[in-house]
């Protein structure tokens, strides 16, 4: 099967079968999703929206946020893994917004990443789902399923897997492309036992062929 076939049936399948799908992350505002995307990193989505109405009500923008002790900001966010470094980029990314772009969260990709415990998934995320831009964030599960399928090859890390999709899916496509491949990771192409009998994409993925040796 030729790469430009496999990525036509992959897509084709999700715009019928998909035609809308989304962050799963709870948010209001674009600092809302920042502040979970950052707490997701290694975690769960379903913790993350247990912890983050409490956090963003005693919080709700970067000003209060950026005036609160690090301790505190901790006490909110305890439960997720690895509270102590997020409590500190919290307190550090509300700081730095207010400090340098008035109180409200930057929407370029280069001022996104100067935020403490902001990496470049995290500001594709903001780049596709606060501000609506064409992005193509690649965290496991994106990671995981492009490489599986075959949609991406010799593909070792997510930056290269990012630029494998972003030169196959079409830009108007790509933000929803992106959750597509979230959604099927975390409910069908999980990472121990894929559940391939149920799969719809499975005529056209690696995997499920056997032809994914190196996989």
């Amino acid at each position: 099967m030729e790469l430009q076939e496999r990525y036509d049936g992959v897509i084709a399948w999700f715009k019928k079968n998909m035609p809308e799908a989304g962050t799963e992350l709870h948010h209001d505002t674009p600092f809302g999703l920042l502040v979970a995307v950052v707490l997701s990193a290694q975690c769960t989505d379903k913790r993350v929206n247990l912890v983050t109405p409490a956090l963003l009500a005693r919080f709700p923008d970067p000003a209060a946020m950026a005036s609160a002790d690090v301790e505190e900001i901790f006490d909110y966010i305890k439960s997720v893994s690895f509270p102590n470094n997020k409590a500190r980029h919290l307190s550090g990314l509300a700081k730095k917004i207010v400090s340098d772009f008035h109180g409200e969260v930057p929407e370029e990709m280069d001022q996104l990443q100067g935020l403490p415990g902001v990496g470049r998934k995290t500001a594709n995320v903001m780049q596709a789902v606060a501000f609506g831009r064409a992005a193509m964030p690649v965290d496991t599960h994106v990671f995981r399923v492009s490489n599986r399928i075959g949609l991406v090859s010799n593909a070792t890390t997510p930056l290269e897997v990012e630029k494998q999709l972003v030169a196959h899916i079409p830009l108007e496509l790509l933000s929803l492309a992106h959750h597509w491949l979230i959604l099927h990771g975390r409910y069908v192409c999980v990472a121990r036992k894929p559940k391939c009998a149920g799969c719809g994409i499975a005529p056209w993925c690696l995997h499920a062929a056997g032809d994914d040796l190196n996989r």
